[in-house]
Order: C-alpha cells, then sequence, then structure tokens
C-alpha cells in the first residue's frame, strides 16, 4: 500500500480522545498509523480538501470496520464535493454507531446529489428531534437550502426565523445562521432587512468563518482592489512599455540615417562623379559608324 508522507512532528495523540478510544481494537503499531492519517485529514480538510482526501483514502484501507474512520473519510469526500461517496461513508460510520449526529450533512449529500425533496424528507424525520442544539440549526440550514433549492424563497426564509436566529447569544452556529437568513433576504430583494442581518452576522463572526463582511461592504457600495494584483498587473505591463519605446528609438535612430545620407555634400559630390565617369566611358566605346558607298564624296 502506497503512503504518503507525515511530518514527524505528528504523533497521533492529538485526535480526540473518543476516537483514540475507538482505535484501541486495532493493534498498537496500526493504531498510531491510522491516528496519524486521521490528524493529517484533519489538519488539511479545510486549506487542501484534495490532501486530506488522500490521507483519508489510506486511514480507510487500513482501518475500514472503525467508525471515526469511516465518518473521516466521508467529511474528506464531502469536502471534495464527492456526494455520493460522502453520503455512504456516513451512513456506514451510522449503522456501526447508531449515532444521529451525522443527519444533517446526510441530509445536505442528497442536496448535493439534486435531490432537495429527499432533504426536506430527512428535515421532517424523528431523527432529528435526538440531535442535540447544534444540529437542530444545522438541520434548519440544510431545509432552508433545500426550500431554496427548488423556488420556494419565502418558505426558506420562514425556516430559517427560530428562537436561536432571534436570540442575542453567540452560539458557535450563530454566524453562519444569521448569514443565510441574510443571504435569503437579499435573494427576496429585502435589501434593508439584508444588510441589517449581514451586519449582525458580522459582528458573531469572530473567526471569519462566512464573507459577511464583504457581503455587507457590497451593499453599501464599498469596492475593494487587491493591491497585490495590480502590481502584477504592473509588472506585466512593464516589459511590453519598454519593448515598444525600444522599437520607436530604433525606428528614429533609421530615420535620422537616413536624413543624413540624403542631405551630406560628400555623397552628392560622389553622385556627380560617379555619373561624369559613366559618360565618359560610353563615349569612349561608343562604335564607329562607316559610311556606305553612296554616301562618299564624288572624284574630280
Amino acid at each position: 500500500m502506497k503512503r504518503l508522507p507525515i511530518p514527524d512532528d505528528v504523533t497521533g495523540e492529538e485526535i480526540d480522545a473518543d476516537v483514540r478510544q475507538e482505535l484501541q481494537s486495532l493493534p498498537k503499531g496500526l493504531a498510531e498509523d491510522v491516528s496519524r492519517n486521521l490528524v493529517m485529514v484533519a489538519r488539511l480538510i479545510d486549506e487542501d480538501p484534495e490532501g486530506a482526501y488522500a490521507y483519508s483514502k489510506i486511514a480507510l484501507r487500513l482501518a475500514s470496520r472503525v467508525a471515526a474512520v469511516r465518518e473521516a473519510a466521508g467529511f474528506a469526500a464531502y469536502a471534495n464535493q464527492k456526494y455520493s461517496e460522502a453520503l455512504a461513508e456516513f451512513r456506514a460510520a451510522r449503522r456501526m454507531t447508531g449515532n444521529v449526529d451525522l443527519w444533517p450533512v446526510m441530509a445536505d449529500c442528497e442536496r448535493g446529489l439534486g435531490r432537495p425533496e429527499k432533504a426536506l424528507d430527512m428535515a421532517g424525520a424523528p431523527e432529528v428531534h435526538k440531535l442535540d442544539k447544534a444540529g437542530q440549526v444545522e438541520m434548519r440550514l440544510v431545509a432552508a437550502g433545500a426550500r431554496r433549492d427548488i423556488g420556494q424563497l419565502d418558505a426558506a426564509i420562514v425556516t430559517l426565523q427560530s428562537p436561536e436566529l432571534a436570540s442575542n447569544s453567540v452560539q458557535p452556529w450563530t454566524a453562519r445562521l444569521r448569514y443565510a437568513y441574510a443571504d435569503a433576504l437579499l435573494a427576496a430583494g429585502r435589501e434593508d432587512e439584508a444588510r441589517e442581518w449581514f451586519a449582525k452576522a458580522v459582528e458573531s463572526d469572530k473567526d471569519g468563518s462566512t464573507d459577511a463582511s464583504d457581503r455587507l461592504a457590497e451593499l453599501d457600495g464599498v469596492e475593494f482592489v487587491d493591491a497585490l494584483v495590480e502590481d502584477e498587473d504592473e509588472d506585466e505591463v512593464a516589459p511590453e512599455a519598454e519593448a515598444e519605446d525600444e522599437a520607436e528609438a530604433a525606428d528614429e535612430s533609421e530615420t535620422a540615417t537616413d536624413a543624413e545620407a540624403d542631405t551630406d555634400p560628400d555623397t552628392e559630390v560622389e553622385s556627380e562623379v560617379d555619373d561624369e565617369d559613366d559618360i565618359v566611358e560610353a563615349e569612349r566605346t561608343k562604335p564607329v559608324v562607316e559610311a556606305d558607298d553612296d554616301d562618299e564624296a564624288p572624284r574630280g
């Protein structure tokens, strides 16, 4: 089995205690190997989803009967928009544990597969009542997205209206919930309300999990310019401008040379002398024409 490089500072101890507990069913060396690959999945999944997916496949080949491994593989596939694969892994993990925590993300996979109606069916299933507060908010976000998928924009707005949205308490899900609500309002043409909720999303988004600040600035007519991109554009234009300047200088130099040649007195004298020499040479080589007998003078 081909392995991927893992930094020496990754020991495998970084994973959650619950996952370590699950891995105890494996031989010690194998458990350590799997755990190190799972750490790499967690490290890369946001910045390098493809890399995370590659490490998850290795962990999956090593320990496919461990629920935590199937779950990690599911999230890595989900991050790469491989929704069918992700859904299969989430279902496998749920069968192993009986846990409903993955229910919202499973419903979102149905959306990704173009089945929003299925996601809405899952949003009304008994499993939702078994979710904790964070899971219920996540399910609400998925359901609102499914409503928008099928063109039910007003229903999506109503779906997001909840005690969690109205609460002044900031929770891990608050920014995303406010952002989704603002985005739905904007899509419905309720711009003033959308601006208010984008502003509230900014207030609660301490770790920058959304682009609410950019959306708010856009509504306010503020345009951001990337200075780095401008510098790169200038660097690309500069060589072209320099080449044009060199070409113009070469044309001017050639024109000046031609002008000097046209006005040089020495050149004119040499030209006249050459013309005179040509005339003399022509006279010297001119053939002599003899007169015919009929044209001779009469003899006396």
